[in-house]
């Protein structure tokens, strides 16, 4: 093992399924050994019993495909914004001068922090969460991307001139296929934030979607439901990243040399 040495697909899995191995062996120990009361921390077994439960008997899977909905139309719904504002910021040093302060700003206050003017504005419907997952998502999206952008080779950007390209072109034609890979790659991170403001905004004012679940199991003290629902949003969210990696990969091959 040796700094920056990449691994084999093979070993990666490997080691990557070793830590869950560890990881649910610990958890075992500490709860099937008694050190930890039930009523603070379920074991596996009881877990996905409860977890097997609440997806046959009590409407669970509903709840994941609400949550789904609400990560996805809020996360697109910035993306659509995100993208071309983030391009103009990064192409444009002007539109960076008059936009980057504020988004600056406002990428570092607590989408949570809005849930209460958001029911007072728009109640406690789709669109209070929606706008939740909006506000925690676009303005991380906005000036990530205008990096990006922003820091698109000068080399390329001075032959494109020489060769004569116009402005929009240059952006069409090379600011644009340069970051996408990069961008593709801003995109899956903030996807996976995106969850954590779902699940906050579910967690006040919701009657359905996973943070609903979790909120009402907390009542109950029901530990096993929490943990089922937490590990619900991880697994959704491992295989959202993974289908990301794999897109890019695909869409974007030259971007993996050196990796």
């Amino acid at each position: 093992m040796r700094p920056l040495t990449p691994v084999t697909p093979k070993a990666r899995v490997a080691l990557g399924l070793s830590f869950f191995v560890v990881f649910v062996a610990l958890w075992s120990l500490a709860t099937f050994g008694g050190y930890v009361e039930k009523t603070f921390l379920a074991d596996p077994l009881t877990m996905l019993k409860s977890g097997w439960l609440l997806l046959t008997t009590m409407g669970f899977a509903g709840d994941i495909g609400m949550t789904v909905w609400r990560v996805l139309g809020g996360f697109l719904l910035a993306t659509a914004l995100a993208l071309p504002l983030g391009v103009a910021m990064g192409a444009y040093k002007p539109v960076e001068a008059f936009f980057e302060p504020f988004v600056s700003f406002a990428r570092y206050l607590p989408a949570s922090a809005f849930i209460p003017l958001l029911i007072l504005w728009v109640g406690i419907g789709e669109a209070q969460k929606l706008a939740v997952i909006f506000i925690g998502s676009f303005f991380q999206l906005t000036l990530m991307i205008a990096v990006t952008v922003g820091n698109t080779r000068r080399d390329l950007v001075e032959a494109a001139y020489t060769l004569g390209v116009s402005d929009t072109s240059l952006i069409r034609r090379v600011l644009i296929p340069g970051a996408a890979p990069e961008i593709a790659e801003t995109l899956r991170m903030v996807l996976g934030w995106a969850w954590t403001y779902v699940i906050v905004a579910e967690l006040i004012g919701a009657s359905s979607g996973i943070g609903h679940m979790i909120t009402d199991s907390q009542a109950l003290l029901a530990t096993d439901q929490i943990i089922f629902g937490i590990i619900v949003i991880g697994l959704i969210g491992l295989v959202s990243d993974f289908a990301f990696k794999a897109a890019n990969r695909a869409l974007f091959p030259w971007a993996q040399l050196g990796r």
